[in-house]
């Protein structure tokens, strides 16, 4: 009997620690398998291969041909083989990104000339052109192109890249929104602010900054402004909270609806274009190949990690939404705990806002929209407990990233958007009958 009870037990600790974790690798796999299929290299790198290859085949002494379609991926497949080939010591006599007319056109241009065209370099779909056939100097053989290979495209890393960088706005945001939720609170409010920080950013940059002409210094005033506005409002969801006892639901959806007001009324419900293109080097740049959102992200998710673990601070955020009495009687000032929480789910939304705002390169009042249901099932299906007192910060990005895995899995096997938010709804209500399976199951 006893030992049934400690393995119960354990089987419980191991759900609680590691389940969400498991679960995210399961989809992993999962979504791996099913999207396995043959594919072909692409980009810089896919012309860097067939570059020396043709070299490896033929040696330094080769007049080459480059054929490729003029999509962006193609341009950068036309420009890695040109770099390879040159430091090779190669002669490119044609480059085209174009349609087959163009490239035939081009050859005949370069034949004419005297040149010889000794192989030709191309992506996996330029190679399959008839053009080829009409010039008797040109075989198969001389058509080299990448070889494909067998991998899942959800395990491509740009795909893989891709999820994180949709994911990072919302979980950047559900940081907050997971110290608000173990404090037995709830912050509807975290959409409408993602906007109201978009704007004030961008407004404060176009009127103060110089608009399309503001230096770094401006565009991050800009951003600060933005982020303090929405600080600001999650102090005063705060106050309402804690000083008027205000049901957080209640004050928040207030919030949500005087935030979402403000933000159109200062816009006056148009966006807000006059930043400088550098203020998307923080949504839309990257370092060493990385999104800075994810970037981003992964820091702040570190330092909330140490804040909620490490911390004084940390341990009466879980005292709170344990028992907010008990921990009132054991010296813990709920309400300033309370406020804080608040105050710092509003600047996360609003620094959400600013990185969302920074990748289009505006400011947008209709930014946001219905942001605050992502970021609770975030929290909710990362193993927070919606009754307070439990919840861990990496738990809510592993529920994120479990959130967009499944999302992203769905659009590469052509899953229908209705479908697809009858399968979320599903996987957060599985996650709330985890909860409660965990806390002891249902009440007789």
């Amino acid at each position: 009997m006893t030992s049934s009870k400690h393995n119960s037990q354990l089987w419980k600790t191991v759900a609680n620690d590691y389940g969400m974790v498991f679960v995210l690798l399961l989809l992993v796999v999962v979504l791996s398998a099913l999207t396995l299929q043959e594919q072909n290299p692409t980009g810089a790198e896919a012309g860097r291969i067939v570059a020396n290859e043709i070299l490896a085949k033929q040696g330094a002494d080769v007049s080459v041909a480059i054929i490729a379609e003029s999509t962006s991926v193609d341009t950068a497949f036309v420009e890695g083989a040109t770099k390879a080939l040159d430091e090779g010591g190669a002669t490119v006599v044609v480059r085209i990104s174009g349609k087959p007319r163009d490239a035939r056109q081009a050859i005949e241009a370069a034949l004419a000339d005297g040149h010889e065209i000794d192989a030709i370099a191309a992506t996996g779909d330029t190679a399959e052109w008839t053009i080829y056939d009409r010039f008797e100097s040109i075989n198969a053989d001389n058509i080299v192109s990448p070889v494909p290979y067998t991998w899942p495209t959800f395990a491509r890393l740009d795909n893989l890249l891709s999820v994180a960088n949709q994911t990072a706005i919302y979980a950047i945001i559900a940081i907050g929104m997971t110290m608000v939720i173990i404090t037995a609170g709830i912050d509807l409010s975290v959409g409408s602010l993602v906007a109201l920080a978009s704007v004030a950013a961008a407004i404060s940059i176009r009127d103060f900054g110089g608009g399309r002409d503001a230096g770094v210094g401006m565009m991050l005033v800009g951003c600060l402004i933005g982020t303090g506005v929405c600080a600001l409002a999650g102090l005063f969801n705060g106050t309402m909270i804690t000083r008027f006892r205000i049901p957080p639901f209640i004050a928040t959806l207030a919030m949500m609806m005087m935030a979402k007001g403000l933000a159109l009324r200062l816009s006056a419900g148009e966006s807000i274009s006059a930043v400088p293109d550098s203020f998307r080097w923080i949504g839309g740049g990257t370092t060493f190949g990385i999104p800075h959102p994810v970037i981003l992200m992964l820091v702040l998710y570190g330092v909330a990690h140490m804040m909620m673990s490490m911390t004084v601070f940390g341990r009466y955020v879980y005292a709170v939404g344990g028992n907010a009495e008990a921990a009132r009687l054991s010296g813990v000032a709920v309400k300033p705990v309370t406020l804080v929480v608040y105050t710092l789910c509003g600047a996360l939304a609003g620094l959400g806002g600013i990185v969302q705002s920074s990748k289009l390169g505006t400011g947008d009042p209709k930014l946001g929209l219905m942001y605050e249901l992502e970021v609770i099932a975030a929290v909710v299906v990362g193993g927070t407990s919606l009754m307070g007192g439990e919840g861990k910060i990496f738990g809510t990005l592993i529920g994120a990233f479990i959130i967009a895995v499944i999302k992203n899995g769905m659009n590469l096997m052509n899953v229908g958007s209705y479908e697809q938010q009858i399968v979320l709804g599903a996987v957060v209500l599985i996650a709330v009958l985890v909860d409660t399976w965990k806390r002891g199951g249902t009440a007789s």
